[in-house]
This record gives structure tokens, C-alpha cells and sequence, in this order.
């Protein structure tokens, strides 16, 4: 685990630095088990994200975007009542615990001076952000209830005393002497890792695995030297925030982790680190809760239609024999005095090959006559059938392409681009549309693009999904502006607000193309790019679907930390 109790020792160091004496103006809260508390410091407003997401839990300062819902839900209102206005007065950790407490002061409703703690506990799925009354050690509200019935030991409930989780007897690594690491150790059992993990308290496998690496041949006197500069460069605060990338997975941490390797990118802040380590993640997993439904349908739509080219081409070999049933035919009704009921075959010369003999299956219970008709038949099913065989197939294809771009949009909505997709299926026709209380949307609402900026400042717009898309294409952009699009891949709409844009815009416009589309996590992404006057929206496509001619096309490799520069700009 990245996110250890010396991570968070790190991170709240740097919250305090920034925040403490700041004053909270707003509270959001965005997403179910995440908070945004709008901190004004030192003349500046900064975004405190405080997370209890089972997977993503953390706190740090944000520069990302999140989309708040129209009706805040009730924790958010109760910490607006007992947060906004208040002043941060200090922010610590408890022990090396992933822990981290914003002790806040104000004046409540009567004007009384009023003293609240609003603790954040790091513990997997087990995350929490628990609202305090200070002075009576009581617990206000949090962002999860836990029960007795969940947990014993202690329960988070509105009007319960606030009991903190229990505490480990493990050994302080900042106060470890190579004496007392060595007799925590028994270097004859092995798994040296896991028993300074069980040993000291704050650290984690992870931190464990760098000093036995870095210890090398790990004995008595190596390990502890290893452990002790590590932890003497966390004890000066030379960090160096770091994002490792091993055997395709990442990892991040204050400090290079040797043991994962030489792809290291750093960054200035740990929470440009955190920003960039959790890119998409939680937006993605939120999506996926969301958006569950939709991705099963779609999915379902794609197997369905290429189960269905399938057996339609199967078909359509099938209708290839109609030229043979003819000749069959033919054939019978030329030899018709040579064939008597109750025959099984016929071998017949084929007068359309010289010294050419063709054997001909019968239905003993026809008339000759009949089964000539019967191969007449057939012939003429199968031609019938050709045309509209072929026209199945390509209606089919049609489907099997759009629902490959709405699978291919799926992977990057965001929570309101997952809610045009289902607009967009309801209005096609695909899923029934459910009646929804509160406020109807408007129907003149244009749908919010996403938006990036050049190295030279020019805007570049994005389309989500086949609504941003047609809106993008059709209405928004200007008819001498640059359009891309990755070539024959399902992918966004890209359009740069500028008529004449530098050779390094177009390239970056192309990637950001190349990594909103199902090409993402290619190298060399063919990008078509021509005027808006040239791409067509043909009568009765799809949404999203149009043509175009004039292009000319680059090759681009999809970046993440582009796509994050280019956002941040």
C-alpha cells in the first residue's frame, strides 16, 4: 500500500503547511464517500479533496475538476452548517495512524465560539470522515454510520462518544536504533519484509520490501542501516515525489522506490503526485457503479449483433448454391423421360460442360416434374434471399459500429457524460425511459464539452460522447476550424478553437483524439484532421456519425500526462 502512516505523515505536512490559519469558505461533496472543502489561504482558494472511497481513500490538495450534484445530500449540508466560515487551526496525525484530524473553530448560530474536529481515517474499506464536536467528544455525523451490530468495538453514529480505532503496539521506526531493529528481526525465519511490517509501526510492505532491497544481503547489520537511512531521509523531509511504474503497474510514494525500478517520473507536490496517480481512477470506478446497466446493455447489443452477422453470413453462403439449383433444374426438366417416381438420384449430363456428368440428389416421393419445380424453388428463394441477406448484414454492421462507440465512451465518461449516453439510448430507442422526480431538463440544454488548452494557449474541445459529439461537430465549431478524429477507430470528436493553429497544437490536438478513443493505450494512432466545412452528418445516421473528405493524417502516441498538461494549462 502506497498510502502508509509515513505517506500520510508526509501529505498532512504538506496540507498543514498550505492550509492551517485558512479559512473553509464552501463545502461539496461531490461524489458519495468524497469531500471538497474550499480552503481561502493566504489570498488563495484552495480544493482540499478528503476521501473515504474503499479503494481511493486519501486527502490532499486538488487541482482536478469534480462535477457537484444539483442536490447536495445531508452530510454536506450539516458540515456546511458547522464548517463554512470556520477557521483551520491546526491539522496533525494521530501517532503514524492514517489518521489525519482538521481541529476548526468559529462562531455558531448564536454567535458562541464553537470548536469541531473533522477527522479523516485511512483504512481501506473500512475509510471514514467523522464529524466532532470537540468539546464533548461527540459525534456529529459521518460519511459512513457503523453500527454496533457492524462493529463492537466502537459505533459511528450521530450522538455516540467518539471512540478512535484501536491502537497497534508496534515500535516507532523514527525513534528505531539498529540495536532495537535487530532484535525485532529473526533473520533465521525469513520474510524479513513482512516482520518489519509487523515490527514498527506506520510502514508499509511496500516501504518494508525497499529497505531488504536496498539492505541487499540482508543481515544485522545491513537491514538496520538501510532501515534507518530511509527513515532518516523521511525524518529531514527530503522528499521527492514519486511515481513508479513495474511490470505495467504503478505505484507512488515521498521517495524513489529503487526495488520497483528505473521508470520514475517525479513530481513538484505530493498532490500533483496523488492527482496524477489517481487520474480517472476514481471517476472511472464511480462511472462504472453508475454506468453499470449501460455497459451490460451495450455489451449485450454488441454480442447479440455479432452473433447475428454470424449466422447471416452463414446464410448468405448458404444462398451461393442458388446458381447450382438452377442448373439442377434445368438439368432435371431436360432429362425428365429418363427419371420414374420413387428415384433417390440421377446422374444426367451436364450440357454446359463438355464430357461433364453431374449426380443429382431426388425426394423419392416427387414426380420428376416436381422435383425439377422443387430445384426451381429453391433457385429462386436463394436469389431472393441474397439482397436481403446483404442488407441485414449491413444494417447489423451499422449497430455493431455504434454500440463499439458507445462501449469505447463508456471507458472515459465521466458521471454526466454517462447520463447523455442513456439520453441518447432512450431517445434512439433502445431502453424505455424512466420517469424521474424533481426538475425536468431542459430541452434546449447544450451538452458541456471538455475543454484543454494548447502549449500556445488555443482552446481544444473534446466530445465525450455521440451528444457532445453532433453538438461539437454540428453547432459549435466554426466552419474553418481544424476537426479530428482517430482514422476507422471509435473515438471522440476534436475540434481546436483557432483558425490557423501551430503545427504543435495540431499534434496535441490529434492525442488528445487518440486517447479519448478505443486506440487509447496504442502507439502511432493514425488522427484524420480537415475542416469542419468538410465533415458531413449524413440524413438519418446515427448520432454522432458523419463523413468526411480532405484530410490529412498524422500518427500520435496516446499520453496520460499530456492529456493532464493540456487540462491544467
Amino acid at each position: 500500500m502506497s498510502f502508509d502512516g509515513l505517506f500520510t505523515k508526509a501529505i498532512t505536512e504538506e496540507i498543514s503547511t498550505v492550509l492551517k490559519g485558512g479559512r473553509i469558505s464552501k463545502v461539496h461533496q461531490p461524489y458519495k464517500n468524497e469531500l471538497i472543502l474550499v480552503v481561502r489561504s493566504g489570498r488563495k482558494n484552495y480544493k482540499l479533496l478528503l476521501s473515504a472511497h474503499p479503494s481511493y481513500a486519501r486527502a490532499q490538495i486538488t487541482e482536478e475538476e469534480y462535477e457537484n450534484p444539483k442536490e447536495p445530500p445531508m452530510f454536506c449540508m450539516l458540515l456546511r452548517k458547522h464548517l463554512e466560515g470556520y477557521t483551520i487551526d491546526d491539522i496533525y496525525q494521530t501517532g503514524l495512524d492514517r489518521m489525519i484530524t482538521l481541529e476548526v473553530s468559529g462562531r455558531n448560530e448564536l454567535g458562541d465560539l464553537s470548536k469541531k474536529l473533522l477527522i479523516i481515517e485511512i483504512m481501506g474499506r473500512h475509510s471514514n470522515i467523522i464529524l466532532i464536536d470537540k468539546e464533548r467528544n461527540m459525534i456529529l455525523d459521518s460519511i459512513k454510520h457503523v453500527s454496533s451490530a457492524v462493529n463492537s468495538y466502537r459505533s459511528i453514529l450521530p450522538g455516540q462518544e467518539y471512540i478512535a480505532p484501536p491502537t497497534q503496539e508496534k515500535a516507532d521506526p523514527f525513534t528505531a536504533t539498529a540495536e532495537t531493529i535487530s532484535q525485532a528481526i529473526d533473520f533465521n525465519s525469513g520474510k524479513l519484509n513482512k516482520q518489519l511490517v509487523g515490527a514498527f509501526t506506520g510502514i508499509s510492505p511496500m516501504f518494508a520490501l525497499e529497505v531488504v532491497y536496498r539492505a541487499g544481503l540482508a543481515n544485522s547489520t545491513t537491514l538496520p542501516n538501510a532501515f534507518i537511512s530511509l527513515i532518516h531521509t523521511l525524518s529531514n523531509k527530503e522528499y521527492s515525489p514519486s511515481l513508479m511504474n513495474a511490470d505495467g503497474k504503478q505505484a507512488f510514494y515521498m521517495i524513489p522506490l529503487e526495488h520497483l525500478g528505473p521508470d520514475v517520473k517525479s513530481f513538484p507536490t505530493l498532490s500533483e503526485l496523488l492527482d496524477r496517480y489517481y487520474f480517472g481512477k476514481a471517476a472511472r470506478d464511480r462511472v462504472k457503479q453508475q454506468g453499470h446497466d449501460l455497459e451490460r446493455f451495450v455489451s449485450n447489443e454488441l454480442e447479440k449483433n455479432e452473433k447475428k452477422i454470424g449466422k447471416l453470413k452463414k446464410t448468405l453462403k448458404d444462398t451461393e448454391r442458388g446458381e447450382e439449383y438452377q442448373l439442377f433444374g434445368e438439368l432435371l426438366t431436360a432429362n425428365l423421360y429418363q427419371m420414374k417416381r420413387g428415384m433417390k438420384d440421377i446422374t444426367v449430363a451436364n450440357y454446359y460442360e463438355e464430357d461433364s456428368f453431374v449426380t443429382i440428389p431426388l425426394n423419392p416421393q416427387l414426380s420428376p416434374s416436381d422435383n425439377a419445380q422443387k430445384y426451381f424453388s429453391k433457385y429462386q428463394k436463394a436469389k431472393n434471399a441474397v439482397g436481403f441477406v446483404q442488407e441485414q448484414i449491413e444494417k447489423a454492421e451499422h449497430e455493431l459500429n455504434y454500440f463499439e462507440i458507445l462501449y469505447q465512451q463508456l471507458q472515459s465518461a465521466s458521471p454526466r457524460d454517462i447520463e447523455e449516453i442513456r439520453e441518447e439510448l432512450q431517445e434512439e430507442g433502445y431502453i424505455r425511459k424512466k420517469q424521474k422526480k424533481g426538475m425536468k431538463k431542459s430541452a434546449n440544454a447544450k451538452p458541456q464539452l471538455e475543454t484543454y488548452y494548447s502549449s500556445a494557449g488555443d482552446e481544444i474541445f473534446v466530445g465525450k460522447n455521440n451528444k457532445q459529439n453532433d453538438y461539437l461537430t454540428n453547432k459549435f465549431a466554426r466552419r474553418d476550424e481544424l476537426w479530428f478524429h482517430t482514422k476507422d477507430i471509435p473515438g471522440s470528436h476534436v475540434v481546436i478553437r483557432s483558425e490557423n493553429p501551430s503545427d504543435q497544437t495540431i499534434l496535441e490536438a490529434a492525442m488528445l483524439a487518440a486517447y479519448f478513443s478505443k486506440a487509447k493505450d496504442s502507439s502511432s494512432v493514425p488522427v484524420d484532421y480537415t475542416k469542419v466545412r468538410h465533415v458531413k452528418k449524413p440524413n438519418g445516421s446515427k448520432p454522432g456519425f458523419v463523413i468526411y473528405d480532405n484530410q490529412l493524417t498524422v500518427y500520435v502516441t496516446p499520453d496520460a500526462d499530456g492529456v493532464i498538461a493540456l487540462k491544467q494549462k
